[in-house]
C-alpha cells in the first residue's frame, strides 16, 4: 500500500495531460462515507489532516483494487468547493453543470490516458 496509485500509469496520465495542454493539480483526496456533502467542519478536519480535496468515493475501490494486484491510476474532477470554503451554499446543481461543463475535455484526458497505457503493455 506504499504505492496505491502507479507511478507508470500516473505518468501516461501526466504526458497525456501535457500532449493536450490541460492542466493537472495533484494532491490528496479524502474520502468520508457521503452520501451527504461534508460539513464545514469535516471539510477543516479533513484540511487540518492534510487533505487537498474530499469526496465520497474513490479511494476505498482504489486501496482495493492495489490489494487484489491491480496497477491502480485515478483522475478526479472537482466539481465544487467544501462546505465552509465558498460564500455560497452547496449545490448538486452546481456539481452536475461543473461535470457537464468538463466532460468532454475530460473525455479527451481520459482516452488519450488509455491510450498511452495500452501502448506501455506492447
Amino acid at each position: 500500500m506504499s504505492e496505491i496509485y502507479n507511478r507508470g500509469c500516473r505518468n501516461c496520465i501526466e504526458a497525456a495531460a501535457k500532449e493536450l495542454d490541460i492542466p493537472l493539480q495533484h494532491g490528496t483526496y479524502i474520502q468520508l462515507t457521503g452520501p451527504n456533502y461534508e460539513s464545514p467542519a469535516e471539510v477543516r478536519m479533513c484540511r487540518n489532516n492534510g487533505g487537498d480535496a474530499v469526496g465520497m468515493s474513490t479511494a476505498c475501490e482504489a486501496i482495493a483494487a492495489n490489494h487484489m494486484g491491480l496497477k491502480v491510476c485515478g483522475i478526479s474532477c472537482i466539481t465544487n468547493m467544501a462546505s465552509g470554503i465558498s460564500k455560497t451554499p452547496l449545490s448538486h446543481l452546481e456539481v452536475q453543470e461543473t461535470a457537464d461543463r468538463v466532460a468532454p475535455l475530460f473525455k479527451r484526458l481520459v482516452t488519450a490516458s488509455i491510450m498511452k497505457l495500452a501502448g506501455t503493455l506492447k
